[in-house]
């Protein structure tokens, strides 16, 4: 199973450059044959869909500054400068999302996921993590408001919870699948207590009209034992909380397979050691030597270096 890398709901929800878009005729024709080529394989994709809320830089390309701004949770930019291209790019101050543009938004996402099935994806991933618009309403640090979508915990989760909705609603739930990262702190969003964040929200998506396919949960930052890096495998509570199919993911080798063995997650996903290793799953079944990935490649606008020169297994 694939994983597209997070692809644009809407002009408005897009944040970096260059990355892709699915709201327009000509993003569902460029998506067939990619989609097809996957489908040809035997392998099934989804297409993750992305709002980046307040991620957005306050410079354009040109190195003017930006006319729109960018809506979030909050009306607070993000503190901390990040590098775009080997620069340094400053966030954009964004606005608060009106109540009432939030139905907007909602449209914006059933779109997405409607092209998306057009295009021919076999379902689609609502991205809930790493700091993004979805992750702003959630978490306390980037959730200020004092109204129905934030406050309580309970009303943080509103925003997220009417997505999945509205996305099940217009694909149908076993199309859906949700990934969040309750314990990141990625665009400094992070929370006061992601335990209970994370337990509300995988007993919550179960209450989704018809249910969803899966969530994908990030684990806790890696831990170190006995000199090495280790994966903290703390999500067994709210795999035990949801009722769908659980994908684990945050650091995991090799030996991560072993945790579907143990009933830990259904799955368990790979993202760095994907990107530099063409035909992962082979490389396990032959305990293959594995490419090192370069972490400096990976944000990367270049076409070719960091994804398409990783040498095949021989």
């Amino acid at each position: 199973m694939l994983i597209t890398e997070a692809t644009g709901v809407s002009a408005a929800a897009q944040g970096h450059r260059p990355t892709p878009g699915v709201w327009t005729d000509e993003q569902v024709e460029a998506w067939r044959p990619i989609v097809d080529a996957v489908h040809t394989k035997g392998a099934v994709i989804f297409c993750q869909l992305w709002h980046v809320g307040r991620v957005v830089g306050a410079l354009r390309p040109d190195g003017t500054r930006a006319e729109t701004v960018p809506v979030s949770s909050t009306g607070r930019p993000i503190a901390t400068p990040r590098m775009n291209d080997g620069v340094e790019e400053e966030f954009a101050t964004p606005r608060r999302l009106a109540v009432e543009e939030i139905a907007g938004v909602l449209d914006d996402f059933r779109r997405a996921a409607r092209n998306a099935v057009y295009a021919g994806f076999d379902g689609v991933e609502i991205h809930g993590a790493h700091g993004y618009l979805v992750e702003q309403f959630l978490k306390d640090s980037t959730n200020d408001r004092d109204e129905e979508y934030g406050g309580s915990l309970e009303n943080r989760c509103r925003f997220v919870l009417e997505v999945v909705t509205a996305v099940a609603d217009e694909i149908g739930g076993r199309r859906v699948g949700v990934r969040l990262s309750p314990f990141a702190d990625y665009m400094d969003c992070h929370d006061s207590d992601p335990h209970a964040l994370a337990l509300l929200m995988a007993t919550k998506l179960n209450n989704v009209p018809g249910g969803i396919l899966y969530l994908h949960m990030v684990e806790p930052r890696m831990a170190r034992a006995n000199g090495r890096r280790v994966v903290p495998k703390r999500l067994r509570p709210y795999r035990e909380a949801f009722g769908g199919t659980f994908i684990a993911a945050g650091g995991y080798d090799r030996e991560g397979n072993k945790v579907v063995g143990e009933g830990y997650a259904d799955l368990v996903a790979f993202g760095r050691l994907f990107l530099a290793n063409p035909g992962l799953p082979k490389r396990f079944e032959l305990d293959a030597e594995l490419n090192k990935y370069n972490r400096a490649t990976f944000y990367t606008s270049d076409p070719v270096v960091g994804y398409t020169d990783y040498p095949f297994l021989g």
